[in-house]
């Protein structure tokens, strides 16, 4: 079985709803299929809206599951319920999923009796820049006007588009797609390793992924969709596997038998899933114990582990995550019109058609599902007072935040390092508030916010000593792990380092931000630095003025995270 029968089996497990095209349906002519290139474009445009509020049944119904799985902690069912709240909100179809509303990537399979007489990725790009601008969708992509300096494209493009040719089907006459919006965290989390065959033992392989899994760390949102492919006739083959496999697009790819021949291999393809590893990675997930985000055994939702041929010098591979916000939809034009897959438009009814609940008695009774009992910490204070009053508390405990933050990440970063190199002085917005590393998407009409949840702290790392020395960035927000060196750091000029949920951005600024402005770098786009006010914000210590690290219980977690 090659690659493109394993994806068109995907088709015939799905339900699709049909897109109104007007005027623009296709026309069958002597046995091609002619398109307009207006379809092309709707189909993009229809795509990235429903992905950015919408959910699969079957991602919803594994977020459901776990849940409801014995083994989770407190802190994986708080996250559980935070993601399935969040999805409920975002279907509301005002505010994102997330955030970073990602990357938009679109792969196609088009027959040689397809024709549409034009640039087919023209079209497709025309719809997307229609989807993020009226959908209010963050324009993340970023340009180059030379080797260093860059600057936001406004239009989140260019996209990353594949348009394979396959032959023609007998009566199969339809152009199919699989689009993926994928945010920068997750992306992040890819990689390849150039490996050998000593790799290939069952040892080995085990230490080598145990090793990798506990490396992923929870900066990407997890629960994780996991991916891991090994082999391919070249690295380029390996990852575009893992792309696909990681959206699950090879689902339907045969599992290895035992005691398998040699000519039953030959028969069955050469792209092949392992459902040994696959749980056997599970259960290495679990026992990470670092969970929904912050401390449990929910660090995976699901696995794909497939197996390639390789050259036999080589041994390809790679892994890869898909995060809580897995956005991926099937489409496609034949002859009767445009159709793109069926998501849940309905998720709280299916969730409680499927005996989720999501409130919990025993939880304190918040709008944002923090776990009983909070710290209230208010940000009116001067940062100092704020350092006394969290150094009562240690690495794992629970806030609620309340007051203003700074919104800043790397952009914003990069320019106040360039002050202090040039030895002027730094603004004095840095000395008053904590700091959010965020990036909202766009402000819809009613909003105090867009979807608005937090980047990955530890790239803002290597930043960190210079304004902390000078009494900056004492505080900070986002998601998660962070360097030794950064933890030493805090313990030098007792800082705090927050966690908030990754994955809830839809549910955080609709119900925790109250106000947003900007008040620096305009010209940064989304990285502009702004002020927000924040209501019951839940937050966890992950890093302490005492160098406790929840991520490290050796160095200071106080309790161990019960399930």
């Amino acid at each position: 079985m090659d690659m493109f029968s394993i994806i068109r089996e995907q088709f015939n497990t799905k339900k699709f709803r049909p897109v109104p095209a007007g005027e623009n349906k296709p026309k069958v002519v002597s046995g091609g299929l002619f398109l307009r290139r207006e379809i092309l474009e709707t189909a993009a445009e229809a795509a990235f809206k429903e992905i950015a509020f919408y959910f699969r049944k079957s991602h919803l119904a594994l977020l459901g599951s776990k849940l409801n799985d014995p083994d989770c902690s407190k802190n994986d069912r708080s996250v559980l319920r935070i993601l399935l709240k969040n999805a409920i909100s975002a279907a509301k179809g005002s505010l994102a999923l997330c955030q970073d509303t990602g990357t938009a990537i679109i792969y196609g399979w088009k027959s040689e009796n397809i024709f549409t007489g034009i640039d087919d990725s023209e079209a497709f790009e025309k719809g997307i820049q229609k989807a993020y601008k009226d959908n209010f969708l963050r324009f993340s992509q970023i340009g180059a006007k030379s080797f260093f300096d860059e600057f936001n494209t406004g239009n989140n493009l260019p996209a990353q588009i594949h348009i394979a040719a396959i032959p023609p089907g007998g009566d199969d006459l339809a152009y199919r797609f699989l689009f993926i919006a994928k945010g920068g965290g997750s992306a992040n989390k890819t990689s390849l390793f150039s490996m050998n065959k000593a790799l290939l033992e069952e040892k080995a392989f085990a230490a080598f992924l145990e090793e990798k899994i506990r490396a992923l760390g929870t900066a990407a949102c997890p629960p994780y969709r996991l991916a891991v492919v090994t082999g391919g006739a070249s690295p380029e083959q390996n990852l575009e596997v893992l792309k696909l496999a990681s959206a699950e697009a090879l689902d339907g790819a045969p599992c290895f038998a035992e005691g398998e021949a040699e000519e039953d291999a030959r028969t069955r393809g050469w792209i092949r899933r392992d459902s040994y590893w696959e749980q056997r990675i599970l259960k290495m997930g679990k026992e990470t114990g670092l969970g929904a985000q912050f401390g449990g055994s929910c660090f995976l939702l699901d696995c794909r582990v497939l197996r390639l041929p390789r050259h036999a010098a080589s041994c390809f591979v790679s892994i890869g995550v898909s995060c809580a916000a897995h956005r991926n939809i099937l489409g496609y034009i034949n002859k009767n019109g445009l159709f793109i897959e069926e998501l849940c438009r309905k998720p709280g009814a299916f969730l409680r058609d499927l005996g989720v609940k999501i409130e919990d008695e025993t939880d304190r009774p918040a709008a944002s599902g923090v776990l009983d009992p909070p710290l209230t910490i208010k940000l009116d204070k001067p940062l100092s007072e704020i350092c006394r009053e969290l150094s009562d508390f240690r690495a794992g405990d629970k806030l609620l935040l309340f007051g203003k933050l700074l919104l800043a990440r790397d952009a914003a970063h990069l320019k106040w390092q360039a002050l202090i190199e040039e030895k002027k002085p730094l603004p004095d917005y840095l000395f008053k508030y904590p700091i959010y590393y965020a990036a909202p998407a766009g402000t819809p009409p009613g909003k105090a916010s867009g979807s608005l949840g937090p980047t990955t702290a530890n790239r803002m790392d290597s930043y960190a000593e210079a304004l902390m020395c000078r009494g900056a960035s004492l505080v900070t927000v986002a998601k998660g792990n962070r360097s030794a060196a950064f933890r030493e750091t805090c313990k030098k000029y007792r800082g705090f380092y927050l966690g908030t949920v990754g994955g809830a951005a839809a549910l955080l600024a609709e119900e925790n931000v109250i106000d947003s402005q900007i008040i620096d770098y305009p010209e940064l786009g989304m990285e502009a630095v702004r002020l927000i006010t924040v209501k019951d914000l839940p937050a966890f210590i992950i890093i302490d003025d005492k160098g406790g690290d929840l991520y490290s219980p050796e160095l200071g977690q106080q309790t161990p995270i019960q399930p």
